[in-house]
């Protein structure tokens, strides 16, 4: 067990560490922070939830000056909302010593931002865009800049982000230090390091197994058209405490969310298009629990480091085994367990055995669920209510009426209403969802299959009613190295 005391770290730090309730280092922290704290370029390749922030973290604010009111390092990260939880992490691991660092990102007034600036933070976090804009304006500068940090690169190159980052470290003295993050290493990002990294030491930490080991995963087969009742009846049955619900497009969030609302459920959507001051006031009901259902895309779901979710659901089978991974890496934390399953259609099913092969995991078949078993469902639900209410004595005030109605009535016909009344009863109000074509598998003779993207002809079929390019390569700076 490596704990941060090993890593020689100053007082404030080592403080700060404590104070965040920090412990042991994680994989990706004991392997990185050392080369990290030598000034060695580094390429982490490692998930989210892997403790990746803290893995670069430390060594920022181990190295910065405090006394030195220039901007020393930069984070790009490829979302407002990764943006805004790496500059917390950041201000809580520097705050004892005093580095502070500002997160900057669109869909924020600029001009807050640029008085911000004037604070003199240490530490930029901010999406691409964003500090491009600020760079232009020269409201950022970046000539005293030490370190640079590339988080989610992959998820940065699929935004097409890729350029603007090659301007923004070409901005950059040369003579810095380097680290990047990605789950995954394609070719672009490969040639990104190999024309602004210097001999960096490369780190692999196996994400899978600490994303889902703590997750049960299930999935079921279920026609296009059926999904939402089948999920409705699910959610009916399971009663999440808090979920997560992933649907492939911006528009299918949309409408899940209103769908959600018509049945009555408590659900919020989240994705690109939302204003920021929406989004934050969403992430804020969900963490605090005013909503039960938070819908989400891929991309607004990125890098959100939120507790206690209890349950993944897939509506839209994911694209590729990493988002697979990323998505139910939502629950499972902490050492808890947690529930994630995925909704297939007949013609996804072998998309789904490439997803099993790439995770090397077993991915179970549950059954369709009834709409008698999601009836039962909220009936165990409300009986386990009625006896916490007993449990915990708060019945003072009705026992009087209890014995008038019991003096009127048999106990078993009244207790009988009493559940009636307060069960909810299974809504079956009609909703129309766009239908999504299933994902093609493409299949080549001699080698495994893999996923392909939408079917031929885009992602929108019609109303379906319910019943209810690579950088270019400068010289290499360390040679053939492979990832």
């Amino acid at each position: 067990m490596t704990t941060f005391n090993d890593f020689g770290l100053s007082e404030p730090v080592i403080s700060a560490l404590k104070h965040m309730g920090f412990e042991e280092a994680t994989p990706i922290q004991e392997q990185s922070v050392p080369p990290g704290l030598q000034g060695k370029d580094l390429i982490g390749q490692a998930h989210t939830g892997t403790g990746k922030t803290a893995a670069f973290g430390i060594p920022m604010v181990e190295f910065f000056d405090v006394e030195r009111d220039r901007i020393q390092g930069i984070v790009l990260t490829p979302t407002r909302e990764l943006a805004i939880q790496v500059a917390e992490e950041l201000n809580k691991i520097g705050q004892f010593k005093g580095i502070n660092t500002l997160p900057i990102y669109g869909g924020q007034d600029i001009l807050r931002q640029i008085r911000a600036l004037k604070n003199r933070p240490h530490i930029i976090v901010g999406t691409p865009g964003r500090l491009m804009d600020h760079m232009r304006r020269k409201t950022v500068r970046l000539q005293q800049v030490k370190m640079v940090v590339l988080d989610e690169a992959d998820e940065m190159l699929n935004m097409g982000f890729i350029e603007d980052i090659e301007t923004i470290l070409t901005e950059v003295p040369e003579e810095r230090q380097t680290l990047l993050f990605s789950a995954t290493m394609p070719a672009p990002i490969q040639a990104l390091a190999r024309r602004f990294m210097r001999n960096p030491e490369v780190i692999r930490i196996e994400g899978r197994q600490v994303t889902v080991a703590n997750t049960e995963q299930s999935y079921i087969e279920v026609e296009e058209r059926q999904k939402f009742d089948v999920f409705c009846r699910l959610l009916d049955i399971q009663s999440p405490d808090r979920s997560i619900v992933f649907g492939r497009t911006k528009r299918r969030v949309d409408e899940l969310f209103e769908a959600l609302g018509k049945r009555g459920y408590s659900a919020e959507a989240l994705h690109g298009d939302l204003a920021q001051s929406k989004r934050d006031m969403v992430m804020r009901r969900f963490k605090d629990g005013t909503i039960e259902v938070l819908v989400a895309t891929d991309v607004a779901a990125r890098g959100l480091d939120i507790s206690d979710v209890t349950h993944i659901y897939n509506f839209d089978i994911p694209q590729d085994p990493e988002s697979y991974v990323h998505r139910i890496g939502r629950t499972g934390r902490a050492g808890k367990t947690g529930t994630a399953i995925t909704f297939v259609t007949p013609r996804e099913i072998h998309h789904l055995r490439v997803i099993e092969n790439m995770t090397r995991g077993k991915i179970a078949r549950m059954p369709v669920p009834t709409v008698k078993e999601a009836i039962e469902g909220q009936q165990r639900l409300v009986a386990e209510k009625l006896l916490l209410v007993v449990e915990n004595g708060d019945t003072g005030n009705y026992k009087g009426l209890a014995e008038n109605l019991l003096g009127e009535n048999d106990a078993v016909t009244l207790l009988s209403a009493a559940l009636k009344l307060l069960t909810k009863e299974t809504d079956r109000t009609p909703v129309t969802l766009t239908e999504e074509r299933p994902l093609r598998v493409r299949h080549d003779k001699f080698k495994k299959p893999r996923a392909g993207g939408y079917a031929k002809g885009g992602g929108r079929k019609g109303p379906a009613r319910t019943g209810g390019g690579q950088p270019p390569r400068g010289k290499s700076r360390f040679g053939s190295r492979a990832f």
